[in-house]
């Protein structure tokens, strides 16, 4: 990915992914998995996946292993893996550290009261702003919380200031972050919530560069404050705009919608979506980039636009055939050879009628067969006199053009009425490959079986 030298000041960037394996990944979530990616790869970068599975009760192996999986068919290999789940010490000294200072404190409201709360803060023109009533409470007050058997959720106090970052796709941000309530960082039952993990393992990281779509634009003004209470540097952000649907939905991980095991099992090739990806809601074109280096050479944040990225479908199946046409017969030459197809010249005469690339299974019988000729009965005078014509072997490019010369000049025929007769005999097919490149892979006793 190139990058602008006045945003970007810090070569070896560390930059991490950080899916939660609550569900398969979907195009969406790989635009930001790709993002750090060609980032990393572009500045000499270190990149980390790090499993957010302190959702004990959604997280499964099986998800994390699909992210994995899917990751590895994007061509993302990560540098280091960690999960959240094996690194509770970490977020336990961050804990004690922000309670040390005064900085997370305890509350006992259930979630009723807070919702009484913020039911009357909107009765009276409001926002429904925590009130840190928690601050006020005294040593007796929470021992006999405690002795009701309540126990409390902590909050982060936040500094209520403005909170001032300079985003490398959005430009200079600011979040007033007394406009909002002190975050709850731990829950009632002494487990954490996404924040603080979060901002410890960037800490411990060395993350430089989070880079992450714009829904977490808020989240950022609270996440800088932790940072600072904890001494930790602060890492510069990125926030792109989100892949929506055709009409503007949001795409769900948890439903399935375009996860990129359905994506493979329909066979689109990683590099489409890929492409699809990254660069859908930016100002570079959807063009069929061979791999990620030359992708990443062509894409940077600041060509990331403002507004919404929306997918189309018929984008991702144009891009994808177009991948396959412009295929070399060294990139395809190893899944050819597993199915027993690895010629270069039937690939380049076939690969052009690909959408699918496990098409060519079927197209390669057109040289090969079976095939069922298709002649009509008024064709059959003009299918002898191509018979009679037939040049003799060897053939090679110019076979094709010298014989429908020979047909030509015997039958007065030209047009469609030269050409499709000829292609329903030899093929079966209404359409299909360039009879000039096919007619050289099949050998002159299968064209005169096939004309006969």
């Amino acid at each position: 990915m190139n990058t602008d030298p006045n945003l970007v000041t810090q070569q070896n960037a560390i930059v991490r992914y950080a899916p939660s394996p609550t569900g398969r990944l979907h195009l969406g979530n790989a635009r930001p998995a790709l993002l750090n990616w060609l980032f990393a790869r572009a500045n000499n970068g270190t990149y980390v996946l790090r499993l957010d599975d302190t959702d004990t009760a959604r997280s499964t192996e099986e998800f994390a292993r699909g992210i994995e999986i899917d990751l590895s068919w994007l061509g993302i290999a990560p540098d280091i893996k960690v999960r959240q789940s094996d690194r509770t010490a970490l977020y336990d000294a961050a804990r004690d550290a922000l309670i040390a200072t005064g900085r997370l404190y305890p509350a006992y409201e259930t979630e009723e009261e807070l919702e009484i709360k913020r039911g009357r803060a909107r009765l009276l023109g409001r926002p429904p702003v925590y009130d840190r009533a928690a601050l006020a409470l005294t040593d007796a007050q929470k021992a006999r919380y405690e002795a009701e058997g309540r126990k409390p959720h902590w909050r982060f106090r936040l500094d209520g200031r403005p909170v001032h970052f300079t985003d490398l796709i959005k430009g200079l941000q600011t979040v007033n972050t007394a406009s909002m309530s002190d975050p709850v960082l731990i829950r009632a039952d002494g487990s954490y919530l996404y924040t603080l993990p979060s901002v410890v393992d960037d800490i411990d990281l060395a993350i430089t560069h989070v880079i992450r779509g714009e829904d977490h634009v808020s989240n950022t003004g609270t996440q800088i404050e932790i940072f600072e209470a904890l001494g930790g540097k602060v890492p510069a952000f990125a926030h792109h705009n989100l892949l929506t649907g055709a009409e503007g939905e949001g795409l769900s991980k948890r439903i399935g919608s375009l996860s990129l095991a359905e994506l493979r099992e329909a066979g689109y090739e990683p590099m489409a979506v890929a492409i699809m990806a990254t660069a859908t809601g930016s100002s570079l074109s959807l063009e069929p980039f061979a791999d990620l280096a030359l992708l990443g050479q062509a894409l940077s944040l600041d060509m990331i636009s403002h507004g919404a990225a929306r997918f189309d479908p018929a984008e991702l199946d144009s891009l994808n055939a177009r991948i396959l046409h412009d295929m070399d017969f060294a990139r395809a030459r190893p899944r050819l050879e597993s199915l027993g197809l690895a010629s270069e010249p039937l690939w380049l005469a076939l690969r052009g009628n690909l959408a699918r690339f496990s098409e060519i299974a079927d197209l390669a019988t057109l040289v090969t067969g079976p095939v069922t000729p298709v002649i009509a009965e008024d064709d059959r005078d003009f299918i002898a006199v191509a018979v009679e014509t037939l040049p003799p072997e060897p053939w090679d490019a110019t076979t094709w053009d010298s014989w429908i010369a020979a047909i030509k000049a015997a039958t007065g025929r030209k047009g469609r009425a030269l050409f499709h007769p000829l292609r329903l005999a030899l093929t079966g097919r209404e359409a299909g490959p360039d009879l000039r490149s096919l007619l050289p892979l099949i050998s002159r006793k299968a064209c005169l079986a096939r004309l006969s």
